[in-house]
C-alpha cells in the first residue's frame, strides 16, 4: 500500500472510529498530513483535554501520551510506537526526585512535561517551554526545585531571578549538541536572518539568539515578523510547520533531530489505528497525583 492509500485508510478509520489524532511539531511532514492538530507540549496537553473523541493517537513520544492519559482517564489513549521514548525524560526518576526533595523541603517542585508520569506525580506543577517562565513566578514558594533540563531551567532562572532555581542534571541531546561556531558561522553566512533558540539550548546557544522561544511561539513569531531569513535552534522536524505556517519565508536548521520522535510513521499510525495499538496506561494512584501538576499548570498559565 501506498502512501496515498495509507492516508487515505487512516483519514477513513479516523472518521468511523472517532478518533483524534495529535501530532507534536517535530513529527514527520507526513504525520503533518492526517494529524487534526499540530502543536507544542503545551497546546497539545489543552487539546487532550478539549476533545471529546472516544480515542486519542498520539504522534509524538511516551510522556506526551501519558499526559495525555492522566487528562483523559475515561478516553483510550494509544502511541503508535511504544519505543517512542525522551531520554530527557529518562534523567530524572521518582525515587531520585524523592530524594532531592529530603534535601530542600521548603522547596516547590517543577518538573518539565518532558517527564514521566511518576515524576509528575511528585511534583507540585509541570511546565513546557512556552509557559515554564510564567507558572514558576506564579508559585507561591520562593525556593524551585526544576526539573529535568538544566538548560530550561537556567533559562527561567534568568527570567525569574527573583525565585531561588535549584537544577537537575539533565539536557535534551538534540539540543545540548548545538555547536557555538556552528551558529557563529550560520550568523555569518545570513548576515539578515533573525536567529531563533528553544530555551532547551544551552546558555551560550540562548544568548547568541534574536528570541529565545518554544516551538508555539516559534510559530506565532516567524508569521509576525518582517523578517524574511530565520535561524532555527531546534529539532529540524519544525522548519515544516514554520514552513507551511509562513510561506515565502527561509528557514535555515541549526539542529539535528530526536530519533525518538522521528519513530513515529504512516504505516504505525494506520496500524494503531487497526488494532487499537499501543494503549497507555497509567495507575490511578499515579494518574491522580500527576494530574494536579498538570491541571496547576493550566491554572496558572491562564491567571
Amino acid at each position: 500500500m501506498g502512501k496515498p492509500e495509507i492516508k487515505s485508510r487512516i483519514l477513513s478509520l479516523k472518521k468511523t472510529k472517532d478518533v483524534v489524532i495529535l501530532a507534536h511539531n517535530y513529527q514527520l511532514p507526513e504525520i503533518y498530513d492526517v494529524a487534526d492538530f499540530v502543536g507544542d507540549s503545551f497546546e497539545l496537553a489543552i487539546k487532550a483535554r478539549e476533545t471529546q473523541a472516544k480515542t486519542i493517537v498520539f504522534c509524538g513520544v511516551h510522556f506526551m501520551a501519558e499526559s495525555a492519559k492522566i487528562l483523559n482517564p475515561e478516553k483510550k489513549v494509544v502511541i503508535p510506537d511504544l519505543n517512542a521514548g525522551c531520554f530527557l525524560a529518562d534523567t530524572v526518576d521518582a525515587v531520585s526526585l524523592r530524594e532531592k526533595k529530603k534535601e530542600h523541603p521548603d522547596a516547590a517542585v517543577a518538573c518539565y512535561i518532558n517527564s514521566t508520569a511518576e515524576v509528575k506525580a511528585e511534583c507540585d506543577v509541570c511546565v513546557t517551554s512556552a509557559n515554564a517562565a510564567k507558572v514558576v513566578r506564579g508559585l507561591s514558594a520562593k525556593k524551585i526545585i526544576f526539573v529535568p533540563d538544566q538548560h530550561l531551567g537556567g533559562w527561567v532562572a534568568e527570567q525569574v531571578p527573583e525565585k531561588e532555581i535549584i537544577l537537575w542534571g539533565g539536557n535534551c541531546y538534540v539540543h545540548a549538541r548545538i555547536l557555538l561556531k556552528n551558529v557563529e558561522e550560520a550568523q555569518k553566512n545570513y548576515p539578515e536572518a533573525m536567529t531563533i533558540a528553544h530555551p532547551e539550548c544551552p546558555k551560550e546557544i540562548r544568548e547568541k539568539a534574536d528570541e529565545v522561544l518554544g516551538t508555539g511561539g516559534m510559530v506565532r513569531y516567524v508569521k509576525e515578523s518582517p523578517a524574511k531569513q530565520f535561524l532555527i535552534a531546534t529539532e529540524n522536524g519544525m522548519l515544516e510547520r514554520l514552513k507551511r505556517e509562513a510561506p515565502g519565508k527561509k528557514f535555515f536548521a541549526l539542529c539535528g533531530e530526536c530519533l525518538n520522535m522521528k519513530k513515529i510513521t504512516l504505516e504505525k499510525v494506520l496500524s494503531s489505528l487497526e488494532k487499537d495499538l499501543f494503549e497507555i496506561e497509567v495507575s490511578d494512584q499515579i494518574a491522580e497525583k500527576a494530574k494536579l501538576a498538570l491541571e496547576k499548570m493550566i491554572e496558572l498559565t491562564k491567571a
